[in-house]
């Protein structure tokens, strides 16, 4: 019935609206998005009988990288919160790469954009925690600075760190109990930054998580293996030395869900810093840690 489809496009919009991703509510704006198997329904269909969504539209991503592909359903049911670190007025670590400052921040946040649609493309619901207005998916190696990030859904990020880690903590947690009281049973936190070592000291991506979570000490375990496995298949000359430890991190200690803290490299060194500027590098740690992530048993 037509009701039934009306009722469908509805929900969509009011999911949409509620996870961040369609900025604005459609009784205030008066737009509805309609995903494009709906258009083409016949209007006698029946809820159960109406086709699935294989096509979903996210501005936050950018307009050339906007539209997802549903490509599979293996993280259905799954939430994930997407914390890139730093933000707002605090760039984060700082390196030099011919005469330009590269900052932790806006490379976090492409790599978290790209592992955030990665995980939509398989079904998850997925949150970013630390969002920017108008820096979607980005192909520059030079990343510009700015300093207009926010945190979920729209909160000025402050200055004072204890401040910040406390915003994201409890942005992360009001959802987690509204998922869970819904009956959510699988949530997870994924932390990403990028390190600042002497310029000689070359680094692989390592794992942190809470010396009292077993769960998170297996998830960070099955993404470093996943990593490993991956430059012995792409670069098998290259080895690979990235590690996990418990480390009592405010963000690990304070949020509710299963979380996990990933160092992405030194942003100092010339090395690592090729996995920042090169686009199709950072695709592929996004594409990794997505792996890692499915891989989770």
């Amino acid at each position: 019935m037509i009701g039934v489809l009306q009722k469908k496009i509805q929900a969509y919009n009011e999911t949409l609206h509620k996870s961040g991703l369609k900025p604005a509510d459609y009784r205030k704006d008066n737009i509805l998005w309609v995903p494009y198997a709906y258009l083409h329904c016949e209007s006698n269909v029946s809820a159960s009988t109406l086709p699935p969504i294989t096509e979903l539209k996210y501005p936050i991503f950018g307009k050339e990288h906007e539209k997802i592909e549903i490509k599979s359903t293996k993280l259905k049911d799954q939430v994930f919160y997407v914390v890139a670190g730093h933000g707002g007025p605090d760039p984060g670590a700082i390196g030099k790469y011919n005469g330009k400052s590269l900052c932790e921040d806006e490379y976090a946040y492409d790599i978290s954009l790209r592992l955030a649609k990665n995980l939509l493309e398989n079904g998850a619901t997925v949150y970013m925690i630390i969002r920017d207005p108008n820096d979607g998916i980005r192909s520059d190696a030079i990343l510009k600075a700015d300093k207009d990030e926010v945190c979920y859904k729209s909160q000025k990020i402050p200055l004072n760190q204890v401040k910040r880690l406390n915003q994201r903590c409890s942005a992360i947690n009001s959802l987690y109990k509204k998922h869970k009281k819904e009956g959510v049973k699988k949530q997870r936190v994924v932390v990403l930054h990028v390190d600042s070592r002497g310029q000689g000291q070359r680094l692989d991506m390592f794992f942190y998580h809470s010396p009292k979570s077993k769960t998170g000490k297996k998830l960070a375990n099955t993404m470093m293996k996943t990593i490993e496995k991956k430059y012995a298949q792409h670069q098998k000359s290259r080895g690979y030395s990235g590690t996990v430890e418990a480390r009592n991190l405010h963000v690990l200690r304070k949020t509710n869900p299963v979380a996990v803290f990933i160092e992405l490299g030194n942003i100092r060194n010339s090395q690592d810093q090729k996995r920042f500027i090169i686009e199709d590098n950072r695709q592929a740690v996004a594409n990794w840690l997505a792996e890692g992530l499915m891989n989770e048993e």
